[in-house]
């Protein structure tokens, strides 16, 4: 199958990238420019990845929108919490309705590259917190993407059910690169070891019984 891949250049969506790379043909790799606090680190490490399995690269620039959009992610990193993703405030970190933005704007471009599908990363681990990663919201997104194309895109999504410390050492299998991937929410050179996707991420590392190749500040 044909597939375009969303790419933001973090652990779980390379992990996407090489796992569309070894099943399928990826026509390309789309990142989005939504204005975040760690969208400089993130994007480079994309374009990194996707460099190094040969795939065309394409970078959306949506930072118009993000005036217009409420979430910690888009106001410095001071904002971000530091609590486990368990946490009620970690819900500050949603930037609404991001997924399917992003799978909207994918359709067409994916289609417009004569792909049959969309492969993105949401995974288990992310249910809880992010309502744009649920599986109804999937099959809800699929059907009208499949609808709304006439190459009947899927939705691919490889790691539903998977937790992150099973998506490392899937992309450990692949052969990842995973110190061209970057997580920490506050944008900094060195991630922080604080915010909860610093955590979450360290986490993935010991629950895949892998070396984490992060450099922390903390």
């Amino acid at each position: 199958m044909k597939v375009a891949v969303l790419l933001s250049g973090g652990l779980d969506s390379t992990t996407a990238l090489y796992w569309a790379h070894h099943h399928h043909e990826v026509v390309c790799a789309l990142s989005f420019d939504y204005g975040s606090n760690h969208a400089a680190r993130e994007l480079a490490c994309a374009r990194y990845q996707a460099e190094q399995l040969g795939i065309p690269y394409h970078e959306i620039d949506l930072r118009s929108i993000s005036a217009h959009l409420q979430s910690a992610l888009l106001s410095g990193a001071e904002a971000i919490p530091t609590a486990d993703y368990a946490e009620d405030n970690l819900k500050q970190t949603v930037v609404p309705f991001r997924n399917g933005i992003f799978l909207a704007i994918a359709a067409g471009i994916a289609e417009s590259n004569g792909a049959t599908g969309i492969v993105i990363a949401a995974h288990g681990g992310d249910h809880a917190l992010y309502p744009d990663c649920r599986e109804d919201f999937m099959t809800a997104m699929a059907a009208a993407i499949s609808l709304g194309t006439y190459a009947n895109l899927e939705i691919l999504r490889p790691f539903i059910t998977h937790s992150k410390g099973e998506i490392t050492a899937i992309g450990a299998q692949l052969g990842v690169d995973f110190a061209h991937t970057y997580s920490c929410y506050c944008g900094r050179e060195r991630h922080c070891g604080q915010c909860a996707t610093c955590r979450e991420r360290r986490d993935s590392f010991a629950a895949a019984g892998l070396p984490d190749p992060t450099d922390y500040e903390d």
